[in-house]
């Protein structure tokens, strides 16, 4: 028996004879017509340009004239001297000589800064050494900083402190500034002495 290949196999042709299928072919190609829809938009258009045209055309004929204003000559002005000054002008405002004789007053209230001073404390450690490690860190910053000895109700502790401080903006300055080298605990308040 003769193998088969169904898939590249060629369909029969049954019960229709001889006849060509048009099935793939299409229809023959009727001659394009021109749209109806388009040509009446087209003359429209034309029309309408058209139009324009002719109210442009019409309105420029129609044109009032305009008749020429006449002018008079203006009455000769005498020749000055070339190298004369023109007159000085009289002054209209005296604000001048007010100001010049006027004082003013400024009351300026007592100042409501402390007067203690601020000191900011960066650290308290149990160990001396841990304290001198932070105070190295801040001398590396630019700062100087003391360590503290203090003794309270829980032993012996050594405080980091800088300071003292006039004002309290330079404390916040230098705190700033020891932030940007990752210490962040460090707080200002006034200094006891």
């Amino acid at each position: 028996m003769t193998s088969r290949d169904y898939a590249n196999r060629k369909p029969a042709n049954k019960g229709r004879g001889k006849a060509k299928s048009n099935r793939g072919r299409g229809k023959a190609a009727a001659p394009k017509r021109f749209p109806l829809l388009l040509a009446i938009v087209t003359l429209a258009l034309l029309g309408g340009f058209g139009y324009f045209l002719w109210t442009i055309n019409n309105s420029a004929g129609t044109v009032e004239t305009v008749e020429p204003e006449v002018v008079t000559p203006a009455p000769a002005v005498k020749k000055q001297d070339p190298n004369a000054l023109p007159p000085k002008p009289t002054e209209q405002w005296t604000y001048q000589q007010e100001l010049e004789n006027k004082t003013v007053e400024v009351d300026i209230p007592e100042s409501t800064a402390p007067t203690r001073p601020y000191q900011m404390q960066c650290g308290s450690f149990r160990t001396e050494s841990q304290a001198n490690e932070m105070k190295a860190v801040i001398a590396f910053q630019g700062l100087e900083a003391q360590v503290r000895r203090t003794t309270g109700k829980n032993g012996v502790w050594y405080r980091v402190v800088l300071g003292p401080y006039e004002r309290k903006r330079a404390a916040e300055k230098d705190r700033h500034v020891i932030q940007r080298a990752g210490i962040n605990g460090c707080q200002v308040w006034f200094w006891e002495g």
